[in-house]
């Protein structure tokens, strides 16, 4: 690193903990450095950083496109850095002509130090803008055209999205948006997926808000039940659900699966139980709750059947999918970004991402009651609407799959419980009002085990 970019170290610092893809929140740290810097124009310097924490010697890497101005154009002061010597320092990712710059270079196909871009067909120049509220990735639609997912937090080695994704529609899958290009940088001296494009489905509804509008429909409503609204979303459930069996065929068929033992479904409970031990240190609330999660866990323990495992989406809820005119398409198969990608890729049961799925579907009814204070009758028809959309998931996966994941009552609740179990610790953390809803969950599925 330069002597004159102490300024630019020194922003940095400053700003990285602002941002919401800043996984070292409250972690003490041990220093910043600047690990790679590539200038891809004049105007564009694609950075990698580090920053290692003071605890145990961890670390972790980011990479942050920069462009520096003389000038503060109307608008930028919402990602600005500060100012350095050069000038004023904005966040490159938001810059559209920083986005810009980083198409034309994915465009040119050329390397540029470590970072070498991949074309699949022939990109159009296209203006940029960056898109949604900023989570563990930043997105820039191009146009109406493509769609560029910036991987923050960088781990060694090929992004499972990237890997899946090509792969789905490498064998024809319906269920995902058409890949286009990717970007791959060098870490730890392991090739590295830094950004990945695909093709931008602007006709499609993202599966969450569909599903809030159909709940909003039925608390409208004071008469009817959730079969009879005219928002009913079960038959979309339905679909989504043998869609998502669809692409677990296909990922059994194409990528590496297995059976598993005895032994691995007892480490697998016991991990939930570790879980567990450090959710209700951190939440006090769950406490009342332990004895229904300890015997679900113990059940899935002592099942005694073996389980296929294979590759899954990973972080699978409604959010993740979108609903275009053809169907259901599914994205995001990074898994958990917060996870290690040798973690996200590990073969699993397809029960994780239904669980996660049937958890989005609580979420998705009890998350319009927060907006009702003082209308609790509603809360039957909550359960109602939820339970309805649960099943009809379930049944469209069983329909289209051959196997209906309620038949292995233990399995799916361990997995719906853990998930009920991460969400309250999130809540608590980051949305304590919307805690009762995990602990609403943990309640009602524990008192069903056993």
């Amino acid at each position: 690193m330069a002597g004159d970019d102490s300024d630019l170290v020194d922003l940095l610092t400053s700003w990285l903990p602002r941002q919401r893809w800043f996984a070292g929140k409250g972690r003490a740290w041990g220093g910043l450095r600047i690990i790679q810097d590539v200038r891809l124009s004049a105007l564009l310097r694609h950075l990698v950083i580090e920053v290692r924490y003071a605890d145990h010697g961890l670390l972790d890497r980011y990479q942050v496109p920069l462009v520096t101005r003389p000038d503060a154009p109307y608008g930028h002061e919402t990602f600005l850095l500060g100012k350095s010597a050069d000038g004023l320092v904005y966040d490159g990712l938001h810059d559209p002509d920083g986005s810009a710059t980083l198409l034309a270079f994915i465009q040119g196909r050329e390397p540029h130090g470590d970072l070498v871009p991949y074309t699949l067909e022939e990109l159009a120049t296209l203006p940029a803008h960056a898109v949604g509220a900023e989570q563990s990735n930043t997105s820039i639609v191009y146009g109406d055209a493509y769609i560029l997912k910036v991987f923050r937090r960088l781990w060694a080695g090929s992004n499972p999205d990237l890997e899946i994704t090509r792969m789905l529609a490498g064998a024809g899958s319906p269920h995902v948006a058409r890949p286009v290009s990717w970007l791959d940088g060098s870490l730890d001296g392991v090739t590295t997926t830094f950004a990945f494009m695909q093709e931008f489905l602007r006709s499609g509804t993202e599966g969450w808000r569909l599903a809030l509008a159909s709940v909003r429909d039925l608390y409208a409503e004071a008469d009817l039940h959730a079969d009879e609204v005219g928002g009913d979303f079960a038959a979309e459930s339905e679909r989504l659900g043998a869609a998502t069996a669809q692409v677990h065929s296909l990922l059994a068929e194409t990528l590496p699966s297995a059976v598993s033992d005895a032994g691995s479904v007892r480490a697998e409970a016991a991990r939930m139980h570790s879980r567990l031990d450090n959710a209700i240190d951190a939440v006090a609330e769950l406490r009342s709750f332990e004895a229904g999660l300890r015997r679900s866990f113990d059940e899935l323990a002592h099942r005694g059947r073996s389980v296929n495992l294979q590759r899954i989406h990973g972080d699978y809820h409604l959010g993740q999918v979108l609903r275009v005119d053809s169907g259901w398409v599914l994205f995001d198969f990074e898994g958990e970004p917060a996870r290690p990608v040798a973690d996200r890729t590990a073969l699993q049961p397809v029960h994780r991402d239904i669980a996660g799925m049937l958890r989005s579907f609580d979420y998705a009814a009890q998350s319009m009651l927060l907006e009702r204070e003082g209308e609790s009758a509603l809360s039957y028809r909550a359960q109602e609407w939820a339970t309805r959309n649960r099943d009809a998931f379930c049944a469209g996966y069983a329909g289209s799959g051959g196997y209906d994941p309620r038949e292995d009552a233990v399995l799916l609740r361990a997995f719906e419980l853990d998930k009920a179990v991460y969400e309250v610790v999130y809540e608590a953390r980051h949305r304590p009002s919307w805690l009762p809803i995990p602990l609403s969950s943990v309640e009602r599925l524990t008192s069903t085990s056993g």
